[in-house]
């Protein structure tokens, strides 16, 4: 039986936990102990945290794992890619790995092999802008955190000390950069690279809180795009990728496209997308067994991307408030039947601060986008 180490142990890896597991495959699950779920549907757990490289390759190397791999997670993605490395194993390699975790790294790669990106500016305080000619408003951002942490839109000089506070807080190297703020309606794409070849396998129309977390508030899929402007997005998503030098991963690229068709990366991950959009939303628009393909690739096995059934219609709607679960209820007595999953916590009055502090999500299906579009959030304006 092939050995498979898993990094993260959260509901984020669960259902590659339950994938490996369906493949035959034997699960080697290493996250710090805090009673997760995966905890329990692995075969073996080990609690050590997803940080500590060297201690989790010394376990690797005695277990003899044929493959390692996570999904939803930039910082597990770094301890992936670097016992990979160390072992031999399918993966990403370590300057890639840099590049596409490191936002700063990122913004100077794509500046440098001319993928477009808004420009930006590595700070460590206040004082490096000083004499530094800036165009409000801006984006300030840890260079190294996702899931919105210490994200803020910055509409004067004013705001800035507290931003860059705030993105050095939250960040793990406790740098934050300055970015021009990119106008568009958000999306993200996911794709799968195997010996650097890349696959599309769709785009997500992304809705949001606006300004000034730009907390996600749901997805839907496919997203409604022209095939020309899809046809554009793929091509230039590619090149990024070839820039980043992802080879061996999935990836989840998150972009933004003006009202006059132009193209701006937000940022690109060498790993599957979380909020469900890997894991639920690809395979359920596409019938391609996204999950299934990420643990393939790790094992060194060309990707079986041969749809399992036709696409739908598929959507995610997360719950900052009592309105969401409203909707929630109007959908169940309305259409119960485009209900696949639902995971909503009590609703409280603390406040939603990044994705994750929402209080959950339901998860949909039909036939149809247009179906499902009544029970998604109202587009802010700030993505527009």
């Amino acid at each position: 039986m092939k050995k498979l180490a898993i990094i993260g142990a959260s509901y984020l890896q669960n259902p590659l936990i339950l994938k490996a597991k369906e493949m035959g495959l034997e699960t080697h699950v290493f996250a710090w102990a805090a009673g997760d779920v995966g905890e329990k549907t692995a075969d073996y757990f080990y609690p050590i945290s997803i940080v500590e490289k060297d201690q989790i390759l010394a376990k690797c190397r005695e277990i003899g794992i044929d493959g390692i791999c996570s999904i939803a997670s930039d910082l597990a993605a770094i301890t992936v890619n670097y016992v990979a490395a160390k072992m031999g194993l399918t993966g990403n390699s370590l300057e890639c790995t840099h590049k596409s975790t490191n936002k700063h790294a990122m913004r100077e790669a794509f500046q440098k092999n001319g993928d477009p990106s808004p420009k930006s500016i590595l700070i460590h305080s206040i004082e490096n802008l000083q004499g530094v000619k800036i165009n409000y408003p801006v984006i300030v951002k840890p260079v190294d955190r996702s899931g919105s942490r210490g994200i803020t839109k910055v509409e004067s000089y004013e705001e800035l000390s507290t931003a860059i506070q705030c993105a050095e807080e939250q960040g793990f190297e406790k740098d934050a950069l300055v970015e021009e703020f990119a106008t568009g309606q958000e999306y993200s794409v996911e794709c799968v690279s195997y010996h650097g070849k890349h696959h599309f396998l769709a785009m997500t129309k992304k809705y949001t809180t606006g300004a000034p977390k730009f907390i996600e508030t749901g997805h839907i899929e496919p997203a409604p795009i022209s095939h020309e402007k899809l046809e554009e997005v793929k091509c230039t998503v590619f090149h990024a990728l070839d820039t980043l030098g992802i080879q061996n991963s999935a990836s989840h690229t998150e972009l933004k496209i003006s009202k006059n068709g132009k193209i701006a990366f937000i940022e690109i991950g060498g790993r599957m997308g979380g909020d469900c959009i890997g894991s639920d939303l690809v395979e359920l628009s596409t019938g391609i067994d996204f999950v299934a393909a990420v643990i393939q690739i790790a094992l060194g096995q060309e990707p079986d991307l041969q749809p399992k059934h036709p696409g739908e219609c598929a959507a995610i709607r997360f719950v900052f408030s009592q309105d969401d679960v409203d909707v929630l209820q109007k959908l169940k007595k309305k259409n119960p039947q485009y209900l696949l999953r639902e995971d909503v916590e009590t609703v409280h009055d603390g406040a939603v601060t990044d994705s994750s502090t929402r209080f959950g999500y339901y998860l949909m299906h039909a036939k149809t986008c247009a179906e499902l579009e009544p029970y998604l959030p109202i587009q802010q304006e700030d993505a527009e």
